[in-house]
């Protein structure tokens, strides 16, 4: 097993990674940590014409290509679209995945969200790591406890908006500028999301739209010369972590700004 630091990003569908999470992934990754790449479900659903057995070969392999663009270790789906639950057969699986990377830091998405696969997602992969250092949780398949500080970051919901439309301002500001090639050459991977998306959810240039939303994160965070950011809430410390500390914060000093006081979330 490697000993350098792991970091695991983890979404509900192929993509979801890509789409709000992939520059600062890339950032991470740059300053040594080993990167991990997850999304729980089979996207067996994301076609009206195409054979299910056919979609869920199709995600996989674009999911995969993506990953190999950063060199990241890809962790298959473990569930069918609109089947992810927090319940436990999922929970006892993530928690074998968790035990099995030992990461650092996890990114996660939002508690907040306009769909359940991705709240859910979210639930599922936090008590996953809450339960990673007991030894009596047996996970699917068994995989040894593991004691490790976790730091847990929730990423933006998508198009920066929670389920009743309301704006979400991050609590951290990561500026991808940088990254921002490598994030769209990541998310272009997906190729088959650009007839799906633009026929079920009127997203007709699903690459313009992530642009557009890292733009508009960007201008949150007040920075002049940020053309491209990422947001992100930091998850409380107790249960993951032996001290609260901002991680991600220390590692990519330079990129990372907390938010403006006049734009602070409300505790």
């Amino acid at each position: 097993m490697s000993e350098k630091q792991a970091v695991f990003a983890v979404g509900a569908h192929p993509d979801d990674v890509e789409f709000s999470m992939a520059g600062t992934l890339v950032l991470l990754a740059n300053a040594g940590f080993e990167p991990h790449m997850m999304n729980l479900s089979r996207s067996n659903l994301d076609s009206n014409v195409l054979p299910e057995a056919e979609v869920i070969q199709m995600r996989r392999r674009e999911a995969e290509r993506s990953a190999a663009v950063i060199g990241a270790i890809y962790h298959p789906p473990i569930v069918d679209d609109l089947m992810i639950f927090y319940e436990d057969k999922l929970l006892r699986q993530m928690a074998a995945v968790v035990r099995e990377i030992r990461p650092s830091i996890v990114l996660l998405p939002s508690l907040t969200d306009y769909m359940e696969d991705h709240t859910n997602t979210a639930r599922l992969v936090i008590t996953a790591c809450f339960g990673r250092a007991m030894r009596h949780y047996r996970s699917d398949p068994p995989r040894d406890a593991t004691e490790q500080d976790v730091y847990l970051y929730h990423a933006q919901p998508h198009t920066n908006r929670d389920d009743m439309r309301n704006l979400v301002v991050p609590e951290l500001f990561v500026n991808i500028t940088s990254t921002m090639d490598t994030k769209l050459k990541m998310l272009a991977c997906h190729e088959s999301q650009r007839q799906w998306l633009d026929e079920t959810q009127g997203m007709d240039n699903y690459l313009e739209t992530m642009r557009e939303s890292s733009v508009e994160i960007a201008r949150m965070s007040g920075q002049p010369g940020w053309e491209y950011a990422e947001g992100w809430r930091q998850h409380r410390h107790v249960g993951f972590s032996a001290r609260d500390r901002d991680l991600m914060g220390d590692v990519l000093a330079g990129h990372v700004k907390p938010a403006l006081p006049s734009t602070s979330p409300k505790p």
